[in-house]
């Protein structure tokens, strides 16, 4: 049998904590108890009803498990920030059909395509606020695209409501606040998405998507750590199919390299994609340098070039 919820919990010992102070007239008991069927307090002891015709204030209905409270549960969806009113407002399905599924007749059609969109119209009442419903709207878009969690388009909708609080936006592309956004929010939650991954998606050039980023992470003190390059390594050893042993030698170049300062300045992917390279060489699982560097997005020369510093740094030559 399931705990109840916390705010069932709550009225519980609320009950009790008024039943405490109650005391039978008959025989001076404090032990009450309460008859929810029959909405009476009664006398433990005695028997004596000292309350009746009390109110419920449950629900009318019942369940015997957690689907089944989530399924009769009234409460709409929960707050979010990836829509410009944080879902507050009231939306009027695509669907042309009625309660019971039945397909609307054309007047009605009409009348809801008529109705659908002013509703559209009128849930943003100014330029800024159709401003944030176009930034949030291509944060959820890239994302989509990216293929990262949802905790992610949370914490870019947070950051790029943060720039726009502090008038970080102004001069800059709408677009490129919230690609920065999106990219910060990747380093923030540790999802590995290289910036190349990012502008891919976008539609403003690298080169203004880190300098953005750059500027609104000093400015809004987001304190992200260097990316590790170990985070790419199972994404690009499943796309090249390797084995887990592959993986795990790889993670080890990796830190080996990184304990003697290799690391520094260079290029995660770069870095990541290197230490496949070498691992699939040593684990017998051989990919050729334009396979690893097709996946990892980076070429064949900087794969070379991180190669040899990773073999030298594991003492083979």
């Amino acid at each position: 049998m399931e705990r109840p919820s916390r705010q069932r919990q709550q009225e519980q010992e609320a009950e009790k904590g008024s039943e405490e102070h109650i005391a039978c007239p008959e025989c001076e008991s404090t032990d009450i108890i309460t008859d929810a069927d029959q909405g009476e307090l009664v006398c433990d002891d005695c028997g004596l009803v000292l309350d009746e015709r009390q109110i419920d204030r449950g629900p009318e209905w019942r369940a015997f498990n957690h689907s089944e409270r989530q399924s009769k549960s009234r409460v709409g969806a929960p707050i979010t920030e990836t829509m410009h009113d944080r879902g507050l407002t009231t939306t009027i399905d695509w669907k042309d059909k009625d309660a019971y599924g039945r397909s609307l007749s054309s007047e009605k059609r009409s009348q809801m395509h008529r109705l659908r969109k002013w509703q559209e119209r009128i849930r943003t009442k100014d330029a800024g606020e159709r401003n944030l419903q176009f930034a949030l709207s291509e944060i959820d878009r890239m994302a989509s695209a990216l293929g990262v969690p949802r905790s992610v388009r949370e914490v870019a909708s947070v950051i790029y409501r943060r720039a726009l609080n502090e008038d970080l936006i102004r001069g800059r592309s709408i677009e490129g606040v919230a690609t920065s956004a999106l990219y910060a929010a990747c380093r923030q939650e540790g999802i590995p998405r290289s910036l190349d991954e990012v502008a891919e998606v976008s539609r403003v050039p690298q080169k203004e998507i880190g300098r953005t980023y750059r500027y609104i992470s000093q400015e809004l003190g987001l304190e992200l750590k260097p990316v590790d390059p170990k985070q790419f390594v199972p994404r690009f050893a499943s796309a090249l199919g390797l084995s887990e042993e592959v993986q795990a030698k790889a993670t080890e170049i990796i830190d080996v390299s990184a304990e003697q300062g290799l690391l520094s300045g260079k290029s995660p992917t770069g870095f990541a994609a290197a230490a496949i390279y070498a691992a699939s060489l040593l684990c017998n699982e051989k990919k050729t340098q334009r396979e690893v560097a097709d996946v990892a997005q980076v070429t064949e020369v900087t794969i070379r070039n991180r190669y040899q510093e990773q073999i030298e740094a594991m003492g083979f030559r």
